[in-house]
């Protein structure tokens, strides 16, 4: 449901008085006091980040979110969508029989990679090896609720095994208890981890825990603990993607950053509204029947 202008209006004033009092002020030493998380100053910003310029969140979503339009990198919507999709299986049953489906639909459509849980990594890489389809896998998954230095030494793992990417789940209880320092420590251990190989590090949020204050914040701390994508589901949370959240999403982070969209995505109307709203990938275990309409691997994410 899209917001009363009130609340609107209400949330951006919120967003705004957060990040400039404290947020961006406690982000480390490239972030001064007063300034956003680039050290840019608020009253000077002529960018898209919902942190820092109240008006272009306000130009996001006066009109309600199924009318908003990101115009940046990913403003067009292309006729091809394979290249935007995590094709994903993380089903706690999965077989491996599924994940060598899931790995050949992969390159038959030419999907931007598999998304699996790391025990499936070894087969998953060695299925791929040579196409350039790259694996991705979950640390912290679902809850988000396990020590830094474990998801750190779970995405080196990981990574040894043979992903490129890693989707993680942030601390939620601590995001929601205001203990922001300790999520963004929680992201950068991961960050640390994927960059010292060349991995891409994807921050789950989970939005459908958090208020849209908290998903502004949580996209804040993704952004300076050097996540490359922030994201907004696990699937498993009783919610997924929605437009409102991936057009905040992507104001907060500003163009360099990939948001992802995840959780309920089944048609390709849906990942055309997605992209449209600023999403540079999709993460789907509907992924042929979007491309093809017909049937495919199917799991919950």
């Amino acid at each position: 449901m899209t917001a009363p202008p009130d609340d609107r209006a209400q949330l951006i004033e919120a967003i705004t008085r957060q990040v400039m009092a404290g947020l961006a002020g406690a982000a480390g030493s490239d972030a001064g006091a007063g300034a956003g998380p680039d050290g840019l100053n608020c009253a000077s910003c002529v960018g898209g980040c919902a942190a820092r310029c109240a008006p272009k969140v306000a130009e996001v979503v006066a009109g309600g979110a199924s009318r908003v339009t990101y115009t940046g990198e990913a403003g067009h919507v292309p006729a091809d969508l394979a290249g935007y999709i995590d094709h994903t299986l993380l089903r706690p049953d999965a077989t491996a029989v599924d994940i060598d489906k899931l790995c050949a639909e992969a390159v038959q459509h030419g999907f931007a990679s598999v998304c699996i849980n790391p025990v499936w990594v070894p087969r998953a890489a060695a299925n791929l090896k040579g196409t350039g389809i790259p694996v991705a896998s979950v640390i912290g998954f679902p809850f988000g609720a396990t020590m830094p230095e474990i998801k750190a030494h779970e995405a080196r793992s990981v990574i040894r095994a043979g992903a490129r990417e890693i989707d993680m789940v942030i601390n939620i209880g601590a995001l929601k208890s205001g203990l922001h320092e300790q999520v963004r420590e929680d992201i950068a251990a991961v960050s640390d981890a994927c960059h010292e190989s060349g991995a891409l590090n994807k921050v789950i949020i989970e939005t459908t825990l958090l208020t849209d204050r908290e998903k502004v914040i949580a996209c804040q701390l993704a952004r300076q603990a050097k996540a490359d994508f922030v994201k907004t589901s696990t699937g498993y949370a009783g919610g997924g993607a929605t437009v409102f959240d991936v057009a905040l999403m992507r104001e907060t982070v500003g163009p360099r950053i990939g948001v992802k969209a995840s959780g309920g995505i089944r048609t390709r109307d849906d990942v055309e509204e997605m992209i449209a709203a600023g999403a540079t990938r999709i993460g789907a275990s509907a992924g042929v029947k979007i491309v093809t309409g017909e049937g495919g691997t199917s799991g919950r994410y």
